[in-house]
């Protein structure tokens, strides 16, 4: 039989109840939820030990990081699954992790004991990574994991940077780096202003022992198109310059020289074998009808966009150096450096000098003087120089014209190798939004409380590459509408397009067009005898608004233009009793431009804009935001037009 609960015992069970979860969470745990409520996961202890020594004449290193962490929230499960990379230079020898849960008042160990390794292709310039891939039982709110892994970095020269923060909060961090007195060292600081990192150097008899911890370190804020956590994150890159084995000095990487000369060191057998008679008779054909050498680069670089895929793919040193420009073509597929590699021997076999080129993509922050180190690029071009002007070619930039980089490398600087065996750095200029341009021309008649229209579109520099290779994958009428529908959209998303025509599809060195019809349902509201109608049906200045909140740098792919021409048609019976007033107004950064003519029967309307940068630190984000709230006001302006008293 059912027994009746004695109410005063009800009572004490639910005043007691909260008690009981509250105390199923440790101590650390309900310390640590007061002072990080809004994260959901704390890294408890992030320790790297670092040893280098030499043996035999040669550097060692060895790296072991600890990892302990704390999920503070009930989407702990989600850690579970947990992965680490590795590579050939950067070797795992051992690991070990384990998940703790808190029961009965203490911790409770479960060690991991299946690890799970495979390859794993990424976008890194030596590609050769592995992963280990591994599941922590049983994760929930409270429980803790421990991660110790052990890597052995093969090359002196790929020493990592390690970070001081992370998107997640960090109680303890310390590095240690233990090297044998015969190693120099130094030691590049970026964004550390303002960091409290103590810093300590023990020197022995036979070892030197460098400490940097730091506590408590806040969760860094993730934005949206913010630039690379290297751009962000307190780090210090440490650099091996040289050794010295029986009173000889042997130098890693002492300044740029050394960086130059270890890649020139790499490259320097590459395409030693004739090039073949089929890859010659490309040449021969591409470069026949032509008379300047710009010419003929421009032919080539274009066949080599179109008909060697980019594959990115490494092992070991082969991410450094180019396969031989026989096999790329044989192959018809290849990484950057294999780009450039045929890309070279093809500019040979016309009796045209390029040259190999290094650089970074815009993702890493550093110069080549100040980290003249593997991780200062990760990317291979071809550089060829024609009049005092230098071109920067990148065949794995599909689509895109001989005279403008691709648009992550614009704004870099680039190690270019010269005929004499040494080098220079050149700066990759920055596209001028004059090359990046839509350009529309629409006619439109108003039916009812419909638009119909007509419309030619223009797309010039990075926007037509970006739109071919949408094009590449929309094969059908369908996809295609889909497309344009997206592309074209004005006034709303009640925006169709009927029918459309291409023109100079896939062309490198024409803007693309596409002349289309269209319509937009319900976008004319009639009140009495008067029409509104709004015609700024495109409003890019929209795209440029930055959240006001905002902490770090926003990043653009490239500066560009908008230039909308709208011609509306006054409907018979109707005369024009309102046009708003012109507006114009422009800083350094951002312009716009509003214009209304009374033309005939017709209202032409004009609309500019030009986003004049690649990228905004806060103030100009301020500055660009004040004037895009300025000028948003045009969006909202109506025309009125009215019913003619017969």
């Amino acid at each position: 039989m059912l027994k009746k609960i004695n109410p005063l015992f009800a009572l004490l069970l639910f005043l007691f109840f909260p008690v009981i979860l509250i105390a199923q969470k440790s101590e650390e745990y309900n310390k640590l939820k007061q002072q990080y409520p809004d994260d959901n996961y704390i890294r408890l202890q992030e320790s790297t030990n670092i040893n280098i020594s030499i043996d035999d004449g040669e550097i060692v290193i060895s790296q072991e990081v600890k990892e302990q962490d704390m999920y503070m929230g009930d989407s702990a499960s989600q850690g579970s699954k947990e992965s680490r990379s590795f590579s050939y230079f950067f070797e795992l020898a051992s690991i070990e992790a384990s998940a703790f849960n808190y029961k009965d008042g203490k911790y409770r160990e479960e060690k991991v004991t299946d690890f799970k390794y495979k390859d794993q292709l990424d976008q890194s310039f030596y590609d050769d990574s592995k992963s280990v891939n591994f599941i922590y039982n049983n994760l929930k709110k409270g429980s803790k994991t421990s991660l110790t892994y052990l890597e052995k970095i093969k090359n002196p020269r790929f020493l990592s940077p390690f970070y001081f923060g992370n998107f997640f909060p960090i109680i303890q961090n310390k590095v240690t780096i233990v090297a044998d007195n015969n190693i120099n060292l130094r030691f590049v600081e970026f964004n550390i202003d303002g960091v409290s990192v103590n810093f300590n150097k023990e020197v022995k008899r036979k070892t030197t022992t460098y400490t940097w911890e730091l506590a408590n370190t806040d969760a860094f804020e993730y934005e949206s198109e913010m630039p690379s956590f290297k751009s962000i994150l307190p780090h210090i890159i440490p650099i091996i310059t040289s050794y010295r084995v029986n009173g000889e000095e042997i130098p890693v990487l002492q300044d740029l020289s050394g960086l130059f000369n270890w890649y020139a060191s790499l490259v320097k057998e590459v395409n030693t074998q004739p090039p073949s008679e089929e890859l010659k008779n490309i040449v021969a054909e591409l470069t026949a009808p032509l008379t300047t050498d710009f010419e003929k680069v421009k032919a080539i670089y274009y066949w080599t966009q179109q008909n060697i895929k980019y594959i990115d793919f490494e092992y070991a040193l082969g991410g450094f150096i180019p396969r031989e420009a026989n096999d790329v073509f044989n192959k018809k597929y290849g990484d950057c450096k294999d780009n450039s590699s045929i890309l070279k021997e093809m500019l040979d076999i016309a009796n045209i000098e390029g040259s190999l080129t290094w650089i970074g993509t815009r993702s890493i922050p550093y110069g080549y003087e100040e980290v003249p180190t593997p991780i200062v690029d990760n990317h291979m071009i071809l550089s060829f120089n024609d009049g005092g002007n230098t071109y920067f070619l990148d065949a794995t930039g599909r689509y895109t014209p001989i005279d403008m980089p691709t648009s992550f490398i614009q704004g870099k600087e680039a190690l270019v190798e010269n005929s004499t065996g040494g080098y220079e750095i050149k700066k990759v200029p920055i596209v001028p939004s004059s090359k990046n341009q839509i350009r529309e021309v629409a006619t439109i008649s108003i039916l009812d409380n419909d638009i119909k229209g007509k419309g030619e579109a223009s797309f010039s520099g990075y926007l037509k590459a970006a739109i071919f290779r949408g094009l590449e994958n929309s094969t059908t009428d369908t996809k295609l509408k889909e497309l344009y529908n997206d592309l074209l959209e004005k006034g709303s998303n009640k925006f169709m397009v009927s029918t459309f025509k291409e023109k100079y599809k896939f062309n490198y060195e024409k803007d693309f067009e596409v002349i289309y019809d269209f319509s937009i349902d319900d976008q004319v509201k009639l009140l009495g005898e008067e029409m509104f109608l709004n015609l700024n049906l495109n409003k890019p200045l929209e795209y440029f608004k930055v959240d006001k909140d905002r902490t770090y740098k926003i990043e653009y792919d490239y500066k560009s233009e908008y230039h909308y021409t709208t011609t509306l048609v006054v409907p018979d019976g109707y005369k024009i009793d309102y046009l708003p007033s012109n507006f114009e107004e422009s800083t350094s950064l951002i312009s716009s431009k509003v214009t209304y003519e009374h033309e005939g029967n017709t209202i032409k309307y004009n609309h500019n804009v030009i986003a004049n940068y690649i990228e905004l630190d806060v103030t100009q984000q301020k500055e660009v935001n004040a004037f895009i709230d300025n000028a948003l006001k045009q969006y909202s302006e109506v025309i009125v037009l009215k019913k003619i008293k017969s």
